[in-house]
Parts: C-alpha cells; structure tokens; sequence
C-alpha cells in the first residue's frame, strides 16, 4: 500500500507522547525481550527492529500514526530512528507484535488490525503474556490476498522463526536449524558457562602441564643420580659390562 501523501511535509512529526511505554512490568520486560533478540538475529541483515515508536504513514498528517510494540522493517539501513515515516523509508514493516491486554484487546484487534491489514503488513502477531484474553496466550495472522488469516502453526515465514510461549515471554526458534535464539538472560547465563568451562580446562591443562613438568624433573633428576652412581663405580675399578648396567 502506498502511504496517504499531501503537500503541506513541513509539519513536526512527534517522536513521543508522553504515554507509559507498557502497562506492567510483564508487558515491559516481553516488549523488550522480542526487540533485543530479533535485532541480535538480524544484525547482519539490512533490516532494523524498533519498540514503541510512532508510524507515519501518512505524510503531511501528524495525527495519523499508531506506536507498534515492536516492528520488523526489512530492506532498510540498520539502527535506531526516532520515529518511522514509510514515505521516507520506502518500506512498510514485514512483522509487527502487540503485547496486549485485556484492557488494550478492543483495539489491538479493531483499530490497529484492520491498520495494518490496509498498509500490507505481511504478519501480525497478538501476545498476551498473562494470559488475560488469548488462549495459548499467542495469536497470528498472515496477510493472503490483502486480508489477514488466522496463523495456525505459529511459525513466522516473514522470520523464519518459530514462536513458543514461554511463560510470560516469548521465545524463537529457527526453522532451519531448531536452534533457539537466546533471551537476554539466557545469552548472559550462557556465557556465564562458557567463561566457566573455558577456565576450568584452562586449569585442567595447566595441571596436566604441571604433571608433565615435574615428570620430566623428576626423570632428569634420576638419570644425573644414575649417571652419578655409574661415575663413582668407575672411579673404584667396577666393571659397568658385567653389571649389566
């Protein structure tokens, strides 16, 4: 969809009104789950992944804007912006998320759906971390010939990911691979085991280096002691061949 232009562009285009970010914490902490994790998993991609940012999509008409929760733009230079006007950016978001309510519910699938279905958003995603109104707590659809139908295997072809719920977050997983793609505290605590496990086979072949060295001491000390004995029976006449030594 081509975004709604007029002439008068040189009106301000907010970058905040001064609203909450999220309700509670949950809706918080999930908001900012997705985000990190899917700019980790596309950083090498030309795409960015904003959180709670003003869409234009209209230019010339400030008022008419929506702040996603978190939207995927592929196509696009990479990093944060202020605010995204599609008619400056040339792309509409591929994948947008809604960490909704029962209190934001009526909206999230009134107003905000039928938005993103007109502006040719390829999926939109409802997630519900405490379960107030969605059963399974997650909810997709997938625009097919300009409307959207219910996504029922929730895996994300715009991603490639599959979502599960986990708990009160979210989590990703590759369609190619299975591989999960790490939560903040996850990556961190995965670290942690790495840092661990590196330092204790750092100790390891530091100890088994130590063995090895005094080993060889100790074998070096034992052949001057032969080599010793083997000088003082010459000195005394002793016939080292019939020693067998």
């Amino acid at each position: 969809m081509t975004a709604i232009t007029s002439s008068a562009d040189t009106l301000v285009y907010p970058s905040s009104d001064r609203e909450p970010v999220a309700e509670t914490f949950d809706h918080l902490y999930a908001i900012l789950t997705i985000l990190e994790v899917l700019r980790q998993y596309l950083q090498d991609q030309r795409a960015t992944v904003l959180a709670n940012q003003f869409l234009y999509y209209a230019q010339g008409f400030p008022k008419l804007r929506v702040a996603p929760d978190v939207m995927v733009i592929f196509d696009v230079e990479p990093g944060g912006r202020d605010n995204y006007k599609i008619w400056e950016e040339g792309q509409v978001p591929k994948v947008i998320f809604e960490i909704t309510s029962a209190s934001t519910r009526q909206e999230d699938t009134g107003h905000k759906q039928v938005l993103y279905e007109q502006l040719e958003v390829e999926e939109y995603w409802l997630f519900d971390p405490k379960g107030d109104w969605i059963d399974g707590q997650l909810l997709g659809y997938r625009l097919q010939e300009g409307r959207y139908l219910r996504i029922a295997d929730q895996c994300s072809q715009a991603l490639n990911l599959r979502l599960q719920v986990e708990g009160k977050l979210l989590g990703f997983y590759r369609l190619d691979t299975g591989e999960k793609l790490l939560l903040p505290d996850e990556l961190a605590q995965a670290l942690r085991q790495e840092s661990t496990a590196r330092q204790a086979a750092e100790q390891r072949a530091e100890s088994a280096e130590q063995r090895a060295e005094s080993a060889e001491q100790q074998l070096a000390q034992e052949r001057q002691q032969r080599e010793a004995l083997l000088q003082r029976l010459q000195e005394r006449g002793i016939n080292l061949e019939d020693l067998n030594l």
